[in-house]
């Protein structure tokens, strides 16, 4: 579980991050107002602890602005005022619990763990999964009533994994959850993790494995076997699973990449629409590798048409995937392979690249694999729905024309009867609620306190003929996020609206895409668009320069391979000079052995990304990077 501690005197930082960290808290320190709110906005945070008298802005404001903003982690100040007003201030403002200094640490880690089992996140409670338990507050692991040992953060990973056992968690997420901001390892660190953690449970008497890899994506919980049996299934995606760690930690030359399917990932609308239009394409490139079949069988290879085909298998290597052709891409990485630094071929090369490219021009015959069981860590944006309680027909009306501008839904609920109904039926991004719909205040806060109560995610607005301050006061004691008097004009309520909403993308952010490849810019930024960023594609690596200049992005991803210059040689550019030293840099790859990886980082990038390029993996990546950084900008300059 991750804590922030938003605090300015030193020792009382020292104290409670040694007392946290000792129950296996994960601890991030805000020394101010401002960079605290910052971080509680940025990140998933399960307990917000707040100091009152803080820098630049204090505690109060800060838990204010959190609740207004939607925002319901348990919040527990801590202040040296005790007076009774102070203490009724601060509840008001949204805070769950309230300490005087000075407090005693055991006093007050007893009130998180209880701050922690009433927001749903008890620390206490056991966790189980087949005959394996789990005990948070002993921190100790059994199967079968024997122990087993494991370090803190393979325990941390487990009880994630056990409390959230629907979820899917990228690398990054579980870094966000389980690791402090000074303390942010390689997404490899997971990896090695998550892969000593199911050797020790084996050890200790597992012979399920309980984590599951979701190709592409990251890790969840597998559901718990009927019996205590492994069938022969189970084994099977036992070992399929082993053999995917291996490929995550283990660097292979691309010769020995197996020929076999990937797991199938949802292929968007969108992407489909840009395959349609590039089908032509890739059979024009796989003719360019059946001319290299031709010219050996007769002879007539030679080095001008070896460079074209390894650069058109080297294309069709990084597009192929994200079309929904895993294998294909697989099968293309091998012909590059073959056709690399190589002026003549071996007859038994020469008989595997045709295989190869027939092998090839079979799967292009196939449809795409287009699967949408597979879970997204990021679920794509979609218009906002609101659910409007209300009996106004010419008011709703209104409401529904004005909201296709902002980009919204607004579906009606007319009777309080059907509220609930309708809110399990379909989660609504924000709610208005008529307090006088039937005719009586009371039944309209009654429900205001079960809506908040039971989706405490979910802004509730209240929209109302009635202005009386007793009434502005208990929806605010109640939870609600906005007093809409319905005199208002229809755009403001709609502004209101938009502000109760959560954002959970950053705003406005540009990615420059370079890649010589024009279907591999059509793909990405088919893929990226939909997500609310802005996407600048470049074509010709030589007008880099001029064009990072102009367009002054959040983020650039670049391919490795081009020509005249390379992925390397743009990330070397870009650190060399002091203006972009922080900006990020992805590079995207279809070489994954130890010596491409070594030279991406040493060229400076931030991470790379290997092809085929799996959309969901792409979008969490760049949108975790931009986040990180822009807050770590925001920190420098405060």
């Amino acid at each position: 579980m991750k804590i922030l501690l938003v605090e300015d005197d030193e020792p009382t930082i020292a104290a409670l991050t040694a007392a946290l960290t000792a129950d296996r808290y994960a601890v991030n320190i805000a020394t101010d107002g401002q960079m605290g709110l910052a971080l509680a906005e940025a990140y998933d945070y399960d307990l917000v602890l707040l100091d009152v008298l803080i820098p630049k802005l204090d505690g109060i404001s800060v838990c204010r602005s959190l609740r207004s903003g939607g925002y319901q982690m348990p919040i527990l100040l801590l202040t040296a005022k005790d007076s009774q007003t102070d203490k009724i201030v601060g509840l008001d403002a949204g805070a769950d619990d309230y300490m005087v200094k000075p407090f005693d640490l055991a006093e007050l880690r007893a009130r998180i763990r209880a701050l922690l089992r009433r927001g749903g996140t008890s620390p206490t409670a056991f966790l189980t999964w087949e005959h394996l338990r789990l005990d948070p507050n002993i921190s100790e692991v059994t199967y079968n009533h024997n122990p087993i040992v494991l370090t803190p953060k393979e325990f941390g990973i487990l009880e994630l994994f056990l409390r959230h056992p629907q979820r899917v968690f990228s690398r990054s997420a579980i870094i966000d959850r389980l690791w402090s901001m000074d303390v942010s390892p390689a997404e490899s660190a997971v990896t090695t993790h998550i892969k000593d953690l199911r050797q020790k449970l084996k050890a200790g008497g597992m012979t399920l494995d309980l984590i599951e890899t979701v190709y592409g994506l990251g890790y969840r919980l597998k559901p718990p076997p009927d019996t205590g049996s492994e069938d022969s299934e189970s084994k099977t995606q036992k070992s399929a699973i082993e053999s995917q760690e291996a490929e995550l930690t283990q660097s292979a030359p691309l010769s020995h990449l197996p020929i076999v399917s990937s797991p199938p990932f949802s292929v968007p609308p969108s992407v489909l629409q840009v395959l349609d239009r590039f089908r032509n394409s890739f059979a024009a490139q796989i003719n360019v590798l059946v001319q290299v079949k031709t010219a050996l069988q007769d002879d007539r290879f030679n080095q001008e048409l070896r460079h074209y085909a390894r650069q058109e298998a080297h294309k069709l290597s990084g597009s192929l995937g994200i079309f929904g052709y895993p294998e294909g891409s697989h099968l293309a990485q091998q012909v590059e392979h073959l056709l690399m630094d190589k002026t003549s071929l071996e007859q038994a090369e020469i008989l595997q690249l045709s295989t190869l490219i027939t092998a090839l021009q079979t799967e292009l015959a196939k449809p795409p694999i287009d699967s949408t069981d597979v879970p997204s860590p990021l679920p794509p944006p979609s218009r906002p729905l609101i659910l409007a309680i209300d009996d106004d027909v010419k008011l709703i009306e209104q409401l529904q024309a004005a909201a296709l501008s902002w980009g919204m839904r607004v579906e009606v609920v007319s009777s309080l009867g059907m509220v609930h109904q309708t809110v399990a039926l379909d989660l609504p991004d924000a709610i208005l609620l008529n307090l006088t719909l039937s005719n009586t205040t009371e039944h309209g806060l009654r429900l205001l306190a079960e809506l908040t109560q039971q989706h405490p995610t979910i802004p509730v607005l209240v929209f109302t003929g009635r202005d009386s301050l007793a009434d502005r006061v208990e929806v605010s004691r109640l939870g609600g996020k906005g007093y809409l008097h319905k005199s208002l004009p229809v755009e403001r309520i709609m502004q209101a609206i938009a502000q109760a909403l959560p954002q959970p993308y950053p705003s406005e952010a540009k990615v420059l895409v370079v890649d010589d490849d024009p279907m591999a810019l059509a793909i990405l930024q088919a893929f990226l668009q939909p997500w609310g960023l802005n996407v600048i594609t470049l074509e010709n690596p030589q007008q880099f320069w001029e064009v990072l200049t102009a367009t002054m992005p959040d983020l650039v991803l670049v391919d490795l391979e081009m020509p005249t210059f390379s992925g390397i040689d743009l990330c070397q550019v870009v650190r060399q000079d002091p203006q972009w030293g922080d900006l990020p840099i992805l590079v995207v790859t279809a070489h994954i052995d130890a010596k491409s990886i070594q030279q991406v980082f040493a060229a400076g990038a931030d991470d790379y990304i290997a092809k085929p390029v799996v959309g969901p993996e792409l979008v969490t990546r760049i949108i975790s990077r931009i986040e990180r950084v822009r807050l770590q900008r925001k920190r420098v300059m405060k």
